[in-house]
């Protein structure tokens, strides 16, 4: 039997972990932290996140020892060797955990996400892969413990969405979503097509930070256009009588967004604005990474094919990331939301 490593809460000291819980205690300490609620709740949610991974370095550092001793045994292939080898494996996975969260420094990493769903190529069939993949991450940010709100979405008239918006509210969303921002690839037999033919179609997943309002991404109102129309679908006798949906276009950059879930224009004009910093913050992310690209050579324009994930349901089962290799034939498992394999393998693959 292969001896296990079992990488050792020895380098504790190098992680980090105590600089950042020691920030955030400061934080906690700072007078008239309570005039706002909202900036006030974020920094407590932020000392318990590094408290609580602190408290898991230094449970795995009180126990290292006996297990090094115990690796020892499982080699050597002791009675004990099951229940000690389960346990190693279980400390180890306990440590990629930990590392994996360590990894999420960006600016902001540990805001609130939003997701952007588009319908590509591939007509209906394309549409309803919109609509799988937005159940793939309601049923994702459940699991997490996160809440989600849809707060805009437009139907298809056969089957499926053509798009949707949703705003995920959790600690570390948007430094744990971030790597789904891409092209996703679904292969399978159509059930929209009379021969049950193989169908190829995509759809486009746009992650967003939700940025607040003092985190240095402005916006000149002189450079919006904001209209006003009706809003179409679902929502009762209201959204038929007044023009509460907003359609936002950014002039310098032609970005543009709209949202029509909400009751009122001011509350749709809010949730718009929301997006349309977020799309800015990616967009000035995106624009520095290709400047450094370019200056390494090794820069490649982004293109709709570029596809960084297939799911394949037919002829056989498999779902592959393209950048890290990362693959698993439990499609309806990862169609349920068990995303972690996926999104550890990308934030590894970055260090």
């Amino acid at each position: 039997m292969p001896k296990k490593s079992v990488r050792t809460s020895t380098i504790f000291e190098g992680t980090g972990i105590k600089e950042k819980k020691a920030a955030a205690e400061q934080k906690s300490q700072q007078k008239g932290l309570w005039n706002d609620q909202k900036s006030a709740e974020k920094v407590l949610k932020e000392l318990k996140y590094w408290t609580d991974l602190e408290a898991l370095w230094q449970g795995l550092s009180a126990k290292v020892k006996d297990l090094q001793e115990l690796d020892e045994m499982v080699e050597e292939g002791s009675p004990e060797a099951g229940e000690l080898e389960s346990e190693l494996e279980k400390l180890e996975k306990a440590y990629q955990k930990a590392h994996v969260e360590l990894l999420l420094s960006g600016p902001y990493d540990q805001n609130d996400a939003i997701l952007v769903l588009s319908a590509g190529t591939g007509g209906v069939d394309a549409q309803d892969w919109t609509e799988m993949l937005l159940r793939m991450y309601l049923r994702f940010a459940e699991k997490k413990g996160w809440k989600t709100e849809v707060t805009d979405k437009t139907v298809a008239a056969e089957a499926g969405i053509k798009s949707a918006t949703i705003h995920v509210k959790g600690m570390m969303a948007y430094g744990l979503l971030k790597g789904e921002h891409g092209v996703h690839r679904l292969v399978r037999l159509s059930p929209f097509n009379a021969k049950n033919l193989r169908q190829t179609s995509f759809a486009l997943v746009e992650v967003l930070p939700v940025i607040a309002e003092d985190a240095g991404v402005k916006i000149n109102e002189k450079d919006l256009r904001i209209d006003t129309y009706r809003a179409s679908g679902a929502g009762g006798q209201h959204v038929n009588t007044t023009d509460s949906a907003v359609r936002i276009t950014h002039l310098p950059t032609g970005l543009v967004v709209t949202c029509q879930s909400e009751r009122s224009q001011a509350q749709n004009k809010a949730q718009a604005m929301s997006v349309l910093k977020g799309r800015l913050a990616q967009k000035l992310m995106e624009e520095k990474k290709e400047r450094i690209d370019e200056l390494k050579g090794g820069y490649k324009e982004a293109a709709w094919g570029n596809q960084i994930r297939s799911y394949v349901f037919q002829p056989y089962t498999m779902v592959k990331d393209h950048r890290t290799n990362a693959e698993t034939s439990q499609v309806d498992v990862v169609m349920d939301g068990e995303l972690d394999q996926f999104i550890e393998a990308y934030l590894l693959k970055r260090t």
